[in-house]
């Protein structure tokens, strides 16, 4: 078994890399339930529920240009470890003050600020490590491996691990996190990573080395077009997801546990489209399923709009999901084919901007849609938004890498995550 998940040309480092990945996942997946149910237990209004997404959402936005330029300056791997023992420090807090009655509304939504930008920092970091570790002939091979840990235990097991321990008591999912991420920590703090990086005496100002990612997307056409691509779509994306707990208690009935296990629906369509990753990618187009992902996004909006039945809102959810994890899978890969090392965390960022700008937007949005026309109007805002956005970019998808590219270039647009 070991062998068939890590085989042995990937080398002992990504054998800790793997384990460290999934661990860290599972807490990621843990709070994915749990920070909207703390804040929901807390308050009704969908403007507080909205914002708390938005603080979730906005660090990437704010840090990942820096984070991508001190992961391409400084050790990645130290990078990772000390955001690793803040994060341990700030769900302690946490943990004390909802264990002691003082926890706050603004001391949660503060809370998870600062959780989301730490994490900016080590998953900039992180996600460099697998092009130094693998050979780029196996980096598809291997980045599945890392993303069936992600939908398996971040979006399938995690979630409804959170939502259970959540509904046991509210501080018990985030002591798990803690003890979680602390493990993960130890485990990164045994590998060991090539050189990478400019010497000191090599470095210019930190706003040129941020400026130098910028510039390299600009003038890359796939990618660029992949940037575009996930910032438009999150904009109607995170106007409805900013508000999907609302969504599920008070439009689907559901309760905490099927709060969580919406995620982990999605999760199983997700792992079901990894499996079916080649065999799918060897009859469509890339150029194709970036169309197809589009429209089904799409049409994934308005479905949620007009349903109120829970099980065809899981069914919903799951062909959401197997869309989702093809494009995720695609992308990482992409990105770290054709990017040089030495701009793997720069160009890593400028992607991570535009995921997270647009969901920052978007929550925004959907916050002020919920509260003055209900939780069911930001999906009929994602519907009309997405369907507008498929016009108007169909053509500019000609820039997504054919199938005929080589290697180093194939597969360069059709994700968007």
């Amino acid at each position: 078994m070991v062998e068939t998940l890590t085989p042995a040309r990937f080398g002992r480092e990504f054998r800790l890399l793997l384990p460290a990945s999934w661990t860290s996942q599972l807490g990621d997946g843990i709070s994915l339930a749990a920070g909207p149910l703390l804040v929901a237990s807390m308050t009704q209004d969908a403007v507080l529920v909205a914002l708390a997404a938005t603080l979730q959402w906005l660090p990437p936005l704010l840090f990942a240009p820096l984070a991508g330029a001190l992961t391409d300056r400084l050790d990645r791997r130290r990078i990772v470890i000390v955001t690793g023992f803040i994060r341990i420090a700030v769900l302690a807090v946490l943990v004390t003050s909802v264990l002691t009655g003082i926890a706050s509304i603004a001391l949660v939504l503060i809370t998870l600020f600062v959780l989301a930008s730490t994490e900016v920092f080590a998953d900039t970091a992180q996600q460099t490590f697998l092009p130094m570790l693998v050979g780029k002939q196996d980096l598809a091979l291997a980045n599945s491996r890392l993303q069936t840990g992600f939908v398996t235990i971040n979006q399938l097991a995690g979630p409804p691990i959170g939502a259970a321990l959540f509904a046991v008591g509210s501080a018990w999912p985030f002591g798990t996190q803690a003890c979680v991420v602390a493990l993960a920590t130890v485990l990164i703090a045994r590998i060991k990573l090539p050189p990478h990086g400019r010497a000191p005496e090599h470095r210019g100002r930190l706003h040129h080395d941020i400026a130098e990612g910028f510039r390299w997307v600009r003038h890359h056409p796939a990618v660029r077009t992949l940037v575009l691509t996930i910032f438009i779509f999150n904009i109607t994306f995170g106007a409805a997801w900013s508000v999907l707990v609302l969504y599920a208690t008070e439009r689907l009935g559901l309760g905490e546990v099927g709060f969580g296990l919406i995620t982990t629906v999605s999760a199983v369509g997700g792992l079901l489209a990894t499996l079916a990753y080649g065999w799918i990618t060897r009859r469509i187009s890339l150029g194709g399923l970036m169309r197809i992902g589009l429209i089904i996004e799409t049409l994934t909006h308005l479905a949620l709009a007009l349903t109120t039945s829970p099980w065809l809102a899981m069914i919903i959810f799951f062909v959401f999901g197997a869309h989702a994890f093809i494009w995720g899978t695609t992308s990482v890969t992409v990105r770290q084919r054709v990017v040089p090392t030495e701009l793997q965390g720069r160009v890593g960022s400028v992607n991570m901007v535009g995921v997270f700008g647009g969901l920052v937007a978007g929550s925004g949005i959907g916050g002020v849609l919920a509260q003055h026309y209900g939780v069911v109007a930001p999906f009929w805002f994602a519907f009309a938004g997405s369907a507008v956005f498929v016009v108007l970019i169909w053509h500019s998808l000609r820039h997504i890498a054919h199938d005929d590219d080589p290697p180093e270039q194939a597969g360069a647009g059709n994700a968007a995550g």
